[in-house]
């Protein structure tokens, strides 16, 4: 055959899979292609190169080498004959390995020396091409013989054949193919995982619908940006019923739990048959053992093992003073395990060192949760002091369920139940389950808490404690909640009193147990009056015999509790100086978490929403963030404060996607507070038929919430109604900003009242000023010049508000400041104001096309497109012709229609002619 080049210009460049299959959200084809388009236009036109032999493509495990080389080969059609190879995996020697079929094909008389094999091969594949040309893709070239490479060589040499070959590296590759790419006549594709923008976008063309960021990036952590595993995790999970569509978005109903029912076992199938069966043993070590310390691990195994592992990304080693090691794939460790018999599991956990029972004492946390693991895995019982053990830590570290399996081993007349009663109850408020979690400490009965109370004063107040967080979310029982705290104390007097060998710092270390127990049911109910000058107390550095993590948090409660009450200014800067203390403490367990949440309410309270969107950092990036509920708080309070800044076009994305969690899964977040922040935010859109649709979900949501997120649920409930025209929606606001105002919460009766204004009295405006006298901050004062700016009706002063409003990025207060400085303007006969004004408001069009307030003088408030549309229709002409004649569609011409009829307040076409 010639070695001319085989003219491959003339071939399609439309990707077509090799296979036709019937589309769906499932097909692996259609993901490859959503992932890896341009990969595979790389490959294609790397083969189309006249100077080229072909292509190696490289990349990480997983991450498609294979699926887009046959992609790309497949954009060849059928012009183009195609042989798949695949050679043996490591350590194999076998001769022509990858071509054993083709060397079955061969007759006898090419069988006599590997001179008669290469040209019988070659041959061979020339007759199957029947004239064709060939691409020969070539799976795992690392692992290519000797003799396998000398064949694949001589095709491409003599231009029978070009090649698509996938390897991790190109220095895996056999010396001649290395040779071939330094010197340019093998190219190289170099593959990258999936960066998280890019998953969340495959996700939502391949599902259809939307998908959550935060849904997003947990499947890309879980796969590594690999759209191959991506792709097998999903189908996996949709399979399970564990990835539903949730009104539109894709949601998950519980944690990824993986067992290999679907295609990613067979992808890990694949894995493990090309590993050495000591590499093999590691894995289902790892599997089992979740993680180990490498000092354990090198006492089973050679370093080069652990170290050619390691090279290979099959396992990881942390930077630890310990060196912990894992799996370099969680997926890989879950199918594994799930294969492993019972008895293998034992097996494997008797080699271990440091596994034996009579060693669990020098234990670390990680170690403790992953030997009972184990231990739960081979089916044994746990010991009731361990069991306690492991819930505890599991707890510590957000995995409520497995906290409820090691505390459910026990049994009344162990010693160890109360306490494992105690974690129980702290796993189901994890799960949003608080009538679950009382439940389990009312069966802590009065003898066994007479017990605990005589072993340790601080484990009794502990229960004392967790009985005070059960009974706040019980609307039956909250109120009983002081009686308790009161009887809580009485008892460790008492214990002070009979117990001589009780000491007097662990009386004093439980009786500040029990006064954070209370600081937190106090703020939970919203009553921050009492509290503030023993909280304050207790927040002080002065006072030098206060536990220092009890002094910490309960600075982080006054925090919030300044914040309510209208010191906003002081507020933040304990925010501040709280921050710069955490990393002392951040083995204090959820500290970090309690910071960050109430953090967020401070700063979108004192008007700092984008910074409360920041602090959300230190919430979420843990095991569930925090919560069990998955990514839904975070989703929410995003939302909450895009809804704040009255930029509900932002807010509905993360909105709906909290919502979908928060409907298929139990959470402590309020959903009906998830329901009014979305009827505000279509509300600010414009759009009042979901607007109302989700007011009327608010109302029939039932449920405790706390009392910062029950006020912010009632406040956007009435906003809403208040947007949407309903009449009575401003005199609730009035009656809360009062209730607020008297219980001395001044920062609530401020927003409160800044809601309720927007159609306000002189009364009200001297009211919302005599609020913000009491109130710190750059919200107050703004609060304070709205105020007298519209008493007065001065438009030089509310245009001083827009500009101060525009810089909090508060665009619909900046819309209403704008829209009441056009109207007292106009009335004044202040044209330069009166411009300046609109010209606001026209800047505001896209960001509130559905304004707060409506300027009298509605003309000028139309955007030039607007009038545009507006003339014509006014005129008769039809929404057709007139996208035929401005050149949109009619789906256009009807949106600006729409907001039209809503800022003109009419509701038919020919009104519009003389308002234009």
């Amino acid at each position: 055959m010639s070695r001319q080049s085989l003219g491959w210009g003339s071939v399609s460049t439309t990707l077509a899979p090799a296979v036709e299959e019937p589309a769906g959200p499932l097909d692996r084809h259609r993901w490859s292609g959503l992932a890896r388009n341009a990969d595979a236009d790389r490959v294609r036109n790397a083969l189309l190169g006249d100077d080229r032999m072909g292509v190696v493509i490289t990349g990480d495990r997983g991450v498609g080498k294979t699926q887009v080389g046959r992609t790309a080969i497949a954009g060849f059609g059928p012009d183009v004959y195609t042989l798949q190879l695949r050679s043996s995996g490591p350590g194999s020697a076998t001769p022509y390995g990858c071509l054993a079929f083709t060397l079955a094909r061969l007759p006898q008389s090419s069988l006599g020396s590997p001179t008669a094999i290469l040209h019988g091969i070659t041959s061979l594949i020339r007759d199957d091409a029947a004239g064709r040309k060939c691409v020969i893709l070539l799976d795992n070239a690392g692992a290519l013989d000797e003799l396998s490479t000398g064949v694949l060589l001589n095709l491409l040499q003599t231009r029978t054949a070009r090649l698509v070959a996938t390897a991790q590296r190109t220095t895996d590759l056999p010396p001649d193919f290395y040779w071939l790419i330094t010197s340019g006549q093998l190219a190289e594709v170099r593959l990258a995982n999936l960066t998280e923008v890019e998953t969340l976008e495959v996700l939502k063309a391949a599902l259809g619908h939307r998908v959550s960021s935060a849904l997003a990036s947990q499947l890309h952590q879980l796969v590594g940006g690999s759209p191959t595993l991506l792709q097998a995790v999903v189908s996996e999970q949709i399979e399970r019923g564990n990835l539903v569509l949730s009104g539109s978005v894709w949601t998950l109903v519980d944690e990824v739990v993986l067992d290999g029912r679907t295609a990613l076992e067979d992808i890990v199938r694949a894995r493990y048959a090309r590993e050495t069966p000591v590499a093999r043993e590691l894995i289902e070590v790892l599997s089992c053992a979740r993680t180990l310390p490498l000092a354990r691990l090198a006492r089973m195994y050679s370093p080069g093992v652990i170290a050619d592992m390691e090279d290979a990304g099959q396992i990881v080693v942390d930077r630890t003073d310990r060196h912990l090691v894992s799996l370099g794939d969680r997926y890989l460790g879950d199918i594994v395990r799930n294969w492993l018999s019972v008895e293998r599991r034992l097996e494997l956990r008797d080699k271990v060192p440091g596994h034996q029972q009579d060693e669990l004492n020098e234990l670390t946390v990680e170690d403790l949760l992953a030997y009972a693991a184990w231990t739960h895995d081979c089916d044994a019982p746990l010991a009731p002091a361990h069991a306690v053990a492991a819930a505890g830590a599991a707890v510590k570290l957000f995995d409520p369920k497995f906290a409820l399996k090691c505390a459910g081993s026990l049994s009344p007349e162990d010693p160890e139940w109360a306490e494992g009663q105690l974690q129980k109850s702290a796993a189901y408020l994890q799960l949003g389950l608080p009538l679950q979690a009382m439940s389990a400490l009312d069966d802590v009965s009065e003898a066994q808490i007479s017990a605990l109370s005589a072993l340790s004063a601080e484990t009794f107040a502990e229960l004392v404690a967790a009985k005070v967080d059960c009974m706040s979310w019980l609307e039956d029982r909250t109120g009983q909640v002081p009686e308790l705290i009161r009887q809580g104390r009485l008892r460790l007097h008492e214990i002070g009193e009979n117990q001589p060998a009780t000491t007097r710092q662990e009386l004093a270390r439980a009786g500040l147990s029990l006064d954070l127990s209370e600081f937190n049911y106090l703020s939970f109910v919203g009553d921050y009056g009492p509290m503030m000058d023993r909280l304050s107390a207790a927040a002080s550095s002065e006072v030098d015999d206060i536990n220092p993590v009890h002094r910490l948090r309960s600075a982080i409660i006054l925090m919030e509790a300044l914040c309510m009450t209208g010191k906003e200014a002081e507020a933040r800067k304990l925010l501040r100086d709280i921050g710069g203390q955490l990393g002392e403490w951040s083995n204090v367990p959820r500290i970090r978490e309690n910071f960050a949440w109430r953090s967020f309410n401070v700063l979108l309270l004192s008007g700092h929403w984008r910074q409360s969107i920041d602090m959300l950092k230190d919430a979420s990036g843990r095991a569930g963030h925090g919560l069990h509920s998955g990514s839904a708080p975070t989703d929410l309070a995003v939302g909450l404060a895009y809804v704040y800044a009255g930029r509900g076009y932002m807010a509905l994305d993360p909105l709906l996607a909290a919502i979908a969690q928060l409907e298929v899964r139990a959470s402590l977040h309020s959903l009906r507070q998830a329901y009014a922040a979305t009827a505000f935010a279509y509300a600010q859109t414009g759009n009042s038929v979901q607007a109302t649709v989700y007011l009327d979900r608010a109302r029939s949501a039932d449920g405790a919430a706390r009392f910062a997120i029950r006020s912010s649920a009632e406040f956007c409930m009435d906003m809403a109604s208040r947007w949407l025209g309903d009449p009575e929606a401003k005199d609730r606001l009035v009656h809360a900003a009062e209730e607020h105002y008297r219980s001395g919460r001044y920062t609530l009766a401020g927003i409160f009242m800044l809601g309720a204004t927007v159609n306000g009295t002189a009364k009200d405006f001297q009211f919302m000023e005599d609020i913000a006298a009491l109130r710190q901050g750059p919200l107050a004062e703004l609060s304070r010049i709205i105020a007298v700016g519209s008493r007065k009706k001065d438009a030089t002063i509310m245009l001083e508000a827009a500009g101060q409003a525009a810089a909090m990025e508060l665009d619909a207060v900046q819309a209403r400041c704008a829209a009441l400085a056009f109207d007292f303007a106009k009335a004044a006969g202040l044209s330069g104001k009166a411009s300046a004004a609109h010209a606001i408001l026209e800047s505001l069009a896209d960001s509130v096309p559905a304004l707060p307030i409506m300027p009298r003088n509605k003309g000028p408030l139309l955007t030039e497109r607007e009038r545009q549309i507006a003339t014509l229709a006014g005129n008769g002409v039809s929404n057709k012709d007139i996208a035929l004649a401005i050149g949109i569609s009619v789906r256009t011409v009807e949106g600006h229609l729409y907001q039209v009829f809503t800022k003109l307040g009419v509701s038919s076409r020919s009104d519009l002619l003389g308002l234009i």
